[in-house]
């Protein structure tokens, strides 16, 4: 992972983050001053920021908000200081509300980012200072150490070529922590494309199917916020198993780029999953990230024990051979 510490200093009112990366200092300065490239990892897995206006002046303001699985808001904005290419630059970043204006009650602070070269490619030092201790304290108590952690592993995706990255690798099972998982799969094929086999129900039955022997008996698709989703699944012939099923309801849409939704196995209660699926393209390929929140550990390591990962490498394998490279030809 890239960040090597994050220290907080109550005497002089800062929290520093420190991370190391194995990418020039130029790769590392385009990352931070592209909003296209910054909306992949401002913000901690399953609160994807996305900035609507990026003035990166001296004097200028980036204004942004992160959105969290189940549709809540958080914005920020960014005031540009100085800038030094590509050595750093420094901003008065803010809390602030859905026009923009500063919220009441939370601090603002003077925030640094210096990038320099190393022997590996190149590193980040990113120093907030705050008005009093105070301040620095309800930020930490916000979580922004851990936040800041998480957004900030989430890098090394974004500096490397996304093929290079990720072709050929299959799924990545990430264990981000005791509730939370991260998957990630290079589809090759375009965005447009990969959305609309997730969410046109005879394409979806011609791939999502796991290993061979096994059909998709029922599919339906959430297209809204509310909707329900269902899909069952069943053996064919000789194949043995017993047929079984998932449900749950669209908590967010954003298409082509992100669906939130509830999961559970049909006939089962219990809490849920929370499913948080986006899709990142480039180069004509796209990036599947699927974030799923578990109800507890026990849980996490059960499900994942089941082979899902193996089936659903098969699924997107399947996916790529027979609907992708078809519809391209």
């Amino acid at each position: 992972m890239p960040v090597t510490d994050i220290s907080t200093d109550a005497e002089n009112r800062t929290m520093t983050l420190v991370a190391d990366f194995a990418a020039p200092i130029e790769r590392l300065w385009k990352a931070f001053t592209d909003p296209s490239q910054l909306e992949r990892f401002w913000g901690p897995p399953g609160w994807p920021s996305t900035f609507h206006q990026f003035d990166f002046t001296v004097g200028g303001k980036a204004v942004y908000y992160m959105t969290s699985p189940k549709g809540e808001r958080s914005g920020g904005s960014w005031e540009f200081l100085n800038i030094l290419e590509p050595h750093g630059f420094e901003v008065i970043d803010a809390f602030v509300d859905d026009e923009g204006k500063p919220l009441e009650g939370f601090p603002s602070m003077r925030m640094t980012f210096a990038f320099e070269s190393t022997a590996d490619g190149s590193r980040m030092i990113n120093t907030s200072h705050f008005d009093s201790a105070e301040a620095l304290e309800q930020v930490v108590a916000m979580g922004a150490v851990e936040g800041s952690r998480m957004a900030m592993n989430q890098l090394d995706v974004v500096l490397q070529d996304l093929r290079e990255y990720a072709q050929g690798k299959g799924i990545r099972v990430e264990l981000l922590d005791d509730t939370h998982v991260r998957i990630t799969r290079l589809v090759d094929g375009p965005r447009e494309l990969v959305w609309r086999a997730h969410h046109d129900a005879e394409l979806l039955k011609q791939w999502m199917l796991g290993p061979d022997g096994w059909e998709m008996t029922e599919s339906v698709i959430g297209a809204a916020p509310g909707d329900v989703h269902r899909t069952s699944w069943a053996p064919v012939g000789d194949t043995e198993g017993e047929a079984f099923g998932f449900e749950g309801e669209v908590l967010l849409v954003d298409a082509p780029r992100r669906e939130v939704s509830t999961e559970r196995m049909q006939g089962m209660e219990g809490p849920s999953t929370l499913n948080d699926l986006n899709l990142y393209e480039e180069d004509g390929a796209t990036l599947l990230t699927l974030l799923i929140e578990y109800p507890d550990k026990d849980t996490r390591d059960m499900i994942l024990a089941t082979g899902m990962a193996d089936g659903m490498e098969e699924s997107y394998a399947r996916l790529e051979r027979e609907v992708l490279s078809p519809s391209r030809s």
